[in-house]
């Protein structure tokens, strides 16, 4: 496979995360300091204050000098090296081969990878364009060897693809210091008047070894491509992620549930080695017309079940649109858990609780075909008030510090918030003798006696609660409340909630 590879050059790196994490400083010149022998000198300069002369080793008085309404901000170490690994990390979307090229660039191994992009001009302008929408300038370019694609994307036109083959015609106009030389190599070259590559590119080796050193060899030859550059490639946590590339791209129904079921085996047989299971997995097909497809699903309880996973993919393949055809699929399990062994049983149980793996199952249907938000589990906490007295539950799992309060009777449909209503009653405690809800008149016909509920005066003032269970003329059954003590003057009534 003819090897490619893609430089990515931010000359402004350090600057353009600053003004994307203030963007009032956007527009305003911009530069980075650091202390150096006694005093401030700029490590990094924004486009805008470059523009004006002001670069990295100029000192800070001066810059100031020179830009009065300069914003002068401390650089942090490390910086560059930590924006570098994270930038890697994300572009391993685009190859699994990512270095860091300090302190300013990233070098991608894209061998094979840009086809799936429409071509290595697509491909290119695809990750440039990633990174100018999230407010960075970046350069970029695509050759046979990683020194060629550095060169060009300092030294040539942006984006520009290098085509198989021509990366020495590529690299003849410019400087030497597109070979990446030391100053002292470069220094000695410039006063024998080798401006470009092409004044010593035709002298032979022995001379220019003899003159220059080994290094200079060492540079022109991995630009060439006569020698190989080991890349120190970015090590990320390996996902789980599972691929399945297709000889020839499928379209058909069943040939897409056969390429699903072999990737989930294939995922489930690694989750079940290590003991875990998936709580969310993404599926992503990618078409021959460079579109990608997405789907995901999400189980209740750890799951390394090929049938029950299949089962939650099953009721959205009708979603995915295959067009004229898919060529790869990828599946990817972003959150795992422990799966914890269960024991088996030796005979049947008719109980079904928490705890049943059946019931986690009907629930991940469920959620997947409605939504996940159709679907919710409360659990008690220490609250007064009965509307904050529940919470909702963040798993099937999930336990409370409290139990349920079976003393009193609650109604089975509460209200989020008690409504106001109209009351008539005796005064000064009675239950009301009739009610109007939403422009009904309900006259009551028995009402259980009251139920003070307090306060919680560690939260906040205000008055109690005297609750009654009353039931009107057609047989319905409510929760009303009186707010506070009967103060002469017409009392506040509210329901909050419908007996079954």
């Amino acid at each position: 496979m003819q090897k490619r590879f893609v430089s990515l050059w931010f000359p402004y790196l350090l600057t353009d995360w600053t003004t994307i994490q203030k963007p009032e400083l956007k527009d305003k010149p911009l530069v980075l300091v650091a202390p150096k022998h006694n005093r401030l000198t700029v490590t990094a300069a924004s486009a805008l204050a470059e523009a004006q002369g002001i670069g990295p080793g100029t000192t800070a008085a001066d810059a100031k000098a020179v830009i009065p309404g300069l914003d002068v901000l401390n650089e942090v170490p490390g910086t560059a090296a930590r924006l570098l690994k994270r930038a890697g990390e994300w572009c391993i979307r685009y190859s699994p081969a990512v270095a860091c090229d300090l302190p300013d660039g990233l070098i991608i191994d894209a061998s094979g990878c840009a086809h799936l992009w429409g071509g290595e001009k697509a491909y290119l302008h695809t990750i440039l364009r990633a990174f100018k929408e999230k407010g960075f300038y970046v350069r970029g370019a695509i050759a046979d060897t990683a020194g060629a694609a550095w060169a060009v994307s300092r030294f040539g036109k942006n984006g520009q693809v290098v085509p198989p083959g021509e990366q020495a015609h590529a690299l003849l106009t410019f400087p030497p210091a597109a070979l990446r030389l030391e100053s002292e190599i470069l220094e000695r070259l410039q006063k024998l008047g080798f401006y470009s590559i092409q004044k010593f590119l035709g002298i032979p080796r022995t001379a220019l070894r003899r003159r220059f050193g080994e290094p200079l060899l060492l540079r022109l030859d991995q630009a060439l491509g006569q020698r190989d550059e080991a890349l120190q490639l970015l090590q990320p946590v390996e996902p789980y992620q599972e691929r399945l590339p297709f000889l020839e791209p499928i379209r058909t129904a069943p040939a897409i549930e056969q390429a699903i079921l072999k990737l989930l085996e294939m995922l489930c047989l690694r989750l079940q080695k290590e003991g875990k299971g998936l709580r969310s997995a993404v599926l992503k097909g990618f078409r021959i017309d460079g579109k990608t497809l997405s789907l995901s699903i999400g189980t209740n309880r750890p799951s390394a079940q090929v049938s029950h996973l299949f089962k939650l993919f099953e009721l959205k393949i009708p979603q995915i649109e295959p067009a004229l055809g898919i060529e790869l699929f990828t599946l990817e399990a972003p959150k795992v858990e422990d799966l914890s062994t269960e024991q088996e049983a030796l005979w049947a149980s008719k109980e079904c609780g928490l705890e049943h793996t059946a019931l986690a199952e009907l629930l991940d249907r469920i959620a997947n075909k409605l939504g996940s938000e159709a679907i919710k589990r409360y659990l008690p906490q220490e609250r007064y008030w009965p509307e904050q007295s529940i919470r909702t539950a963040k798993s099937l799992t999930e336990k409370s510090a409290s139990s349920w309060r079976t003393g009193k009777r609650r109604p089975s449909l509460l209200l989020p918030q008690p409504e106001r209503i109209e009351v008539s009653a005796l005064l000064p405690d009675n239950p009301p003798m009739l009610f109007i809800y939403k422009g009904k008149r309900h006259v009551v016909k028995k009402a259980d006696d009251a139920e003070r509920i307090e306060r919680e005066w560690w939260h906040d003032q205000g008055q109690h609660r005297d609750y009654y269970i009353v039931e009107d003329e057609e047989g319905c059954r409510y929760w009303l409340f009186r707010s506070g003590h009967y103060d002469g003057q017409q009392s506040q009534w509210y329901i909050h909630g419908f007996f079954a």
